[in-house]
């Protein structure tokens, strides 16, 4: 699998120092190029155009993408039904194989970026999805531009990279489960343990569903579900590196600030 050069960007400048690879600046000016691949999910190829080159790590797919997918295809009775948002969209190419595979009602988002929100529609032309799905674009940590957010679903994958941004994720994410509305006729799927088999059935409503495949230090990976539960949020590992983040009981729901 290719391997994506890391830059700075002014986003996560504080992070640059972080990497390893370094790109000269004027780098960063030249006209975007692309190339197209063919990647193989469960049961289903997909035609994905990656940025040659992407200052905020846009450009390829990593391996969680592939891993994620695998366990959601095991999986698929959790997120039936379900009104999701990916966080760290990239490409788009997870949300396209779940439009496509299950027919899921999907809103891909990534940072507000002109150049991400057209390539993955783009995307999602090229493998048949038309209208494109819904894009936001958010940059962690800023007020949310909706204002009553009624996913019951969060994913994301390999979205663990830049240490120093965990505290706005954090705040993004807290915003998304704790300011969820329902729709009335939404119903929420069963949770705990099966008395017959002993398996989980299912996910609360909302849930926030990552996987994370790419190696960090075990410091940095435990700063972040240590901010999550200081935020008030309830982390628990489900799987094969998946992870399930859902609201503890008895928290008050924060509003966003303005």
């Amino acid at each position: 699998m290719d391997i994506a050069l890391f830059s700075p960007s002014s986003l996560f400048a504080d992070d640059a120092d972080d990497e390893e690879v370094s790109v000269d600046e004027d780098q960063t000016e030249i006209h975007q190029s692309y190339v197209e691949r063919k990647h193989q999910f469960s049961g289903i190829e997909l035609l994905i155009r990656e940025f040659s080159f992407h200052q905020l790590n846009a450009n390829l797919l990593w391996p969680g993408t592939f891993a994620f997918s695998e366990w959601l295809v095991q999986h698929q009775s959790w997120i039936d039904g379900r009104r999701c948002l990916e966080l760290g969209s990239g490409t788009g190419a997870l949300a396209i194989f779940l439009r496509k595979s299950f027919n899921l009602d999907i809103t891909t988002s990534d940072y507000d970026d002109q150049e991400i929100e057209e390539n993955i529609a783009h995307n999602c032309q090229a493998n048949g999805i038309t209208p494109v799905l819904p894009h936001i674009k958010h940059s962690w940590g800023d007020p949310f531009p909706t204002a009553d957010p009624d996913w019951d679903l969060v994913i994301a994958s390999d979205i663990l990279l830049y240490v120093k941004q965990y505290p706005n994720l954090i705040k993004s994410l807290s915003y998304l489960l704790k300011s969820y509305k329902p729709k009335e006729d939404k119903a929420v799927c069963p949770v705990g343990n099966d008395q017959n088999s002993g398996k989980r059935m299912g996910l609360p409503a909302p849930a926030f569903l990552m996987s994370w495949r790419r190696r960090i230090g075990k410091e940095d990976e435990s700063l972040f579900f240590s901010g999550c539960e200081d935020a008030g949020l309830e982390v628990e590992h489900i799987g094969s590196r998946v992870y399930c983040i859902k609201l503890r009981k008895n928290i008050v729901t924060i509003p966003q600030e303005s």
